[in-house]
């Protein structure tokens, strides 16, 4: 029997993000437009700070124009027969795979909170990917080693997510302390 699920991780607390998300758009009007006022006013005569100014407002309307989807971050989680597939979702548009984990080939497994963890991550050039949105939730996280460099994610799954991925987990990576 096949095993699989899916899951998205979004943010509890998103009233901030979502001001922001607004406001980064009003922000890119209003940008836009005082960049190309002052590109009507360079016509008519040429400035050098009138020039710097309508780069900056055009250059920081684009940039906003570009970003202001991050403010809308998703992770998706997708567990298929013993192999992690995750993936950042932007605004519900874009989507950025960020990887994948055969969890049967991972070092360890289990709970940030554990001393197991803290154990992990002190071990010199570990690269830490942090694919979580709350620091709230109850955070695991796999120890693995690619290629010979040590490697720890952090994710936030659910417990069913959880129950999947210790029935595929090698003996003793499973980390409870």
């Amino acid at each position: 029997m096949d095993r699989f699920l899916e899951e998205v991780v979004k943010k509890h607390k998103r009233t901030l993000d979502e001001i922001l998300y607004y406001l980064s758009w009003v922000m890119m009007i209003v940008f836009a437009l005082m960049g190309l006022t002052m590109l009507q006013f360079l016509l008519l005569q040429f400035d050098v700070v009138m020039l710097v100014s309508t780069l900056l407002f055009i250059g920081m309307a684009v940039y906003l124009f570009f970003t202001h989807d991050k403010l809308r971050t998703e992770y998706e989680y997708t567990f298929t027969n013993g192999t992690m597939d995750f993936a950042m979702v932007y605004n519900n548009k874009k989507r950025k795979s960020l990887g994948s984990l055969n969890v049967s080939k991972v070092d360890a497994f289990g709970k940030v909170a554990s001393g197991s963890f803290r154990r992990h991550v002190s071990a010199p050039n570990v690269k830490q990917l942090r694919w979580f949105l709350n620091r709230d939730a109850e955070l695991y996280y796999f120890a693995f080693s690619k290629d010979g460099k040590k490697s720890i994610i952090v994710m936030e799954p659910s417990e069913e997510m959880v129950a999947y991925i210790k029935h595929y987990l090698p003996y003793g990576a499973h980390q409870e302390n």
